[in-house]
């Protein structure tokens, strides 16, 4: 849990650094996200950061505001406050909201069941999800200010949870989960080979951050060196997706 948690603290860094020096015009960019500024991605992060914390120390309080957020089909909740903030003030609010968040965690039992959005997860991979958030909003920022982000051994975290997800991918768009396995050969920042799943007639290799980078929806399969193989892989990456909530729109090829 330590270990984590320290990735996490890790990933908000990386995060802040990108967001802290923007101007309040920068703030204002729009991102990939239809709809979305700058600003309102940190506001997405500082409101479920709060939703986290919340679902680790009251789960019945979590379960009344998730069933109020869902009933509004929509995420639009976690991104009103925000606005409502100078771009410093809502930069104070989310690093207060992240640390509030981590020094928490840092005391649960790893194994303990926390409710969320989709299944309930032990709180090791609780934490993981929210440094997967933290990245793919991250990149979405990265984006809107055009910046190259430098990958880190953190993705491992991100390409785990895609691959676990791959059930839920399945039944949230109401599909039957084929029996097999696909293999999953992803090139880690530093050269290395991770690995998940069996060989078979079904794989999909290529480099780690195009893999974080497609199952966090943020692109698309035509813009990545993803190589995929197998009619179970193809049908999976089209559906794939990390986050817990409804099947997400994804993003058009960046070309058209």
């Amino acid at each position: 849990m330590q270990s984590i948690c320290a990735d996490l603290e890790a990933e908000h860094a990386d995060l802040d650094q990108l967001v802290s020096h923007l101007s309040d015009e920068q703030w204002e960019l729009a991102t990939p996200a239809d709809g979305w500024a700058v600003r309102d991605q940190i506001s997405h992060l500082w409101y479920f950061d709060q939703q986290a914390l919340l679902a680790l120390t009251d789960a019945d309080a979590f379960a009344q505001a998730a069933e109020q957020l869902l009933a509004s089909g929509d995420t639009s909740a976690s991104v009103e406050p925000g606005r409502s903030l100078a771009s410093r003030d809502l930069l104070t609010a989310w690093r207060d909201g992240r640390r509030q968040l981590v020094a928490f965690a840092r005391t649960v039992d790893p194994a303990t069941r926390v409710p969320w959005y989709g299944p309930a997860m032990a709180a090791k991979s609780f934490i993981t999800a929210r440094l997967m958030e933290s990245w793919a909003h991250g990149q979405d920022i990265a984006d809107a200010i055009d910046v190259q982000r430098v990958p880190t051994s953190r993705l491992k975290h991100v390409a785990h949870i895609g691959v676990r997800a791959r059930p839920f991918a399945y039944m949230i768009n109401g599909l039957e989960l084929p029996p097999t396995d696909v293999l999953v050969e992803l090139t880690a920042p530093d050269g290395s080979l991770w690995q998940w799943g069996e060989s078979g007639s079904d794989s999909v290799r290529g480099p780690a951050v195009d893999f974080c980078l497609l199952v966090t929806q943020r692109r698309h399969l035509l813009d990545t060196e993803l190589q995929v193989e197998g009619e179970r892989a193809k049908q999976w990456v089209g559906i794939a997706q990390a986050f817990a909530g409804p099947p997400g729109g994804g993003r058009p090829p960046r070309a058209s």
